[in-house]
C-alpha cells in the first residue's frame, strides 16, 4: 500500500485559500468567526496529519511571510515563533517580482555609506550619484533607521527543531492562557 505524500492542503485549496482563513479581521461578524474558527480547525487537523508538514513549517517561519494557514500555524503564531527566535523574513525584492533585476541596484550597506560619508549632500544627489531612484535611497534609509531601534536579530536561521519547539512552547503557553478564563466560565 503506497502513502500519499501531497500536501494536505493540495486536495483542500479551496478550504485554505478560503477568503475567511486570509483575513485576520476580527471585527467580523460572530457567524463568520465561529465560521473561521471551524475552518481553521480543520485546516489545522490536516495539517497534523500532512507529511510535509515540518518542511511547510519552516519555510512559513524562516524563508516566507505568508497570509493564512500553514503547517496549522496562523500568522500570529508564525509572528510570535519569529519573534521568541529573533528572526526576521526577508522582504522580498519588489524590483525582482516585476522584472527589473536587470536595472542597476544600490545595495542597503552602499546606501548608508554613501549617506555617511557625504552627509552634507542632497538625497537627490546621492540617488543620482548611485543610480537609484530617489524612492529607493529614501526607503533604505528608513529601514536603516527603523532597524536601529530593532534588537539584533540572528544572522544564522533557526533549524527546524528550533522552529518546532517554539511553536511548541507558544502553543503550550497559549493553552494555559486560555484554560483558567474557560475554567472561570464554567
Amino acid at each position: 500500500m503506497a502513502t500519499d505524500t501531497r500536501a494536505s492542503c493540495v486536495p483542500n485549496s479551496a478550504l485554505f485559500n478560503h477568503p475567511l482563513l486570509e483575513d485576520a479581521n476580527s471585527n467580523l461578524p460572530s457567524a463568520l468567526r465561529r465560521s473561521r474558527a471551524k475552518m481553521t480547525a480543520k485546516a489545522c487537523a490536516l495539517c497534523a496529519t500532512c507529511p510535509i508538514r515540518r518542511q511547510c513549517l519552516y519555510d512559513a517561519v524562516v524563508r516566507y511571510d505568508v497570509a493564512g494557514i500553514v503547517a496549522g500555524t496562523t500568522p500570529s503564531m508564525r509572528v510570535a515563533i519569529r519573534e521568541r527566535l529573533g528572526w526576521r523574513v526577508v522582504a522580498e525584492s519588489l524590483d525582482s517580482l516585476l522584472g527589473l533585476a536587470g536595472t542597476h541596484h544600490a545595495d542597503h550597506d552602499q546606501i548608508v555609506r554613501a549617506r555617511r560619508t557625504n552627509p552634507q549632500e542632497s538625497l537627490d544627489q546621492l540617488a543620482e550619484r548611485l543610480g537609484v531612484s530617489l524612492s529607493t535611497v529614501k526607503r533604505h534609509l528608513r529601514q536603516e533607521r527603523t532597524a536601529s531601534k530593532r534588537p539584533k536579530l540572528h544572522v544564522v536561521p533557526p533549524s527546524a527543531e528550533q522552529v518546532e519547539q517554539a511553536l511548541h512552547d507558544i502553543t503550550t503557553e497559549r493553552r494555559e492562557f486560555a484554560t483558567p478564563r474557560l475554567a472561570k466560565a464554567a
